[in-house]
């Protein structure tokens, strides 16, 4: 057999393995391709949430002071932590604050949804009216609000005093449940239209059959709300319910721009301090970068029980109300 012949029929024997490896080949990178379209998110979230949440956790092991570094302490910050009234005082006012402002602005967006759920004139109009605070700074309402609960000149205490209400002004700041309503008013005012709008959306997307048929039964609205509006937009309800949550268990603007003094105190006596006032009064002010990342800490945990509570809760309801 000629060099010719033999280089022949040695390609005819390996031609048929060729396309076998080659669809192996493009099995393989088939497999890769989903994973190619997701890893830039992985990819975000690993350098810009993963990795600051464990170098956050290993900063609080250690005394680590801004400007000088790594002194070692170990769980000495938690220990230090737990045994701070400051801790629990700032813990208690952001649980305060965020029931006082949660709970009704959901009640509320709630109620302003399923009132423009209807049939109104220029109902566009009204439902960018709702979200008119979203355009405005939240250092303007803060400086507006601060205005209105003014203790001299403040237009609530003089609508209070016009009522009857009140005899003596109050000065808003001084006390922890004057302080904790203002700000929650604060609060309110800013994001009730934004969960409205969402509720309303959600609202829009249930068959309108569903209300036609409850009508045609003897129904009313506030039935119809309970039975079908509120089963069918759970979802979004405990979508809102964790979301409100974890703001508003991070609050720090509100109450940090009610101060006159606005030094991250909350109050001459800590009245309306949140543990983000305390964080960014440790971790910016006094440079004590592990004792504030072990608050931070602890605020993360309580974040998600406390958001995990909810969604069992709201799920829970809304499983009861079918």
């Amino acid at each position: 057999m000629t060099a010719d012949a033999a280089g022949t029929a040695r390609t005819l024997a390996t031609a048929p393995g060729q396309p076998r490896r080659s669809g192996i080949r493009s099995r393989r990178a088939g497999r890769l391709v989903p994973y190619s379209f997701i890893a830039p998110f992985f990819l975000v979230f690993g350098l810009f949430g993963l990795y600051p949440l464990l170098y956050t956790l290993w900063v609080s092991l250690h005394r680590w002071e801004r400007l000088t570094g790594d002194g070692g302490s170990g769980l000495a910050n938690f220990r230090d932590l737990f045994a701070d009234p400051d801790f629990y005082t700032a813990t208690f006012n952001t649980f305060s604050i965020f029931v006082l402002s949660t709970v009704p602005q959901l009640i509320l967006a709630l109620t302003v949804a399923w009132l423009l759920d209807r049939r109104l004139r220029a109902r566009t109009a009204w439902r960018a009216l709702v979200l008119v605070p979203q355009y405005v700074s939240v250092v303007a309402v803060a400086l507006v609000f601060s205005q209105l609960f003014g203790r001299d000149f403040g237009v609530v205490n003089w609508a209070l005093e016009q009522l009857g209400l009140i005899s003596d002004p109050v000065d808003w700041t001084a006390d922890s449940w004057s302080s904790h309503l203002a700000i929650s008013c604060m609060v309110m005012w800013r994001w009730t239209g934004y969960n409205a709008l969402i509720y309303l959306a959600a609202m829009q997307a249930v068959p309108r059959d569903l209300y036609e048929s409850a009508l045609v039964d003897g129904a009313g609205r506030l039935l119809t709300l309970r039975r079908i509006t509120l089963p069918a937009i759970r979802p979004t309800l405990v979508f809102t319910v964790v979301i409100s949550t974890i703001g508003g268990l991070q609050l720090f603007a509100e109450p940090f721009l009610f101060d006159p003094q606005a030094n991250a105190e909350g109050g001459t006596e800590h009245q309306f301090q949140t543990l983000t006032l305390m964080l960014y009064k440790y971790g910016f002010i006094n440079n004590d970068a592990g004792y504030a990342s072990a608050i931070s800490w602890v605020l993360f945990l309580v974040i998600a029980a406390v958001a995990a509570v909810n969604f069992l809760v709201v799920r829970r309801l809304g499983g009861s109300a079918r």
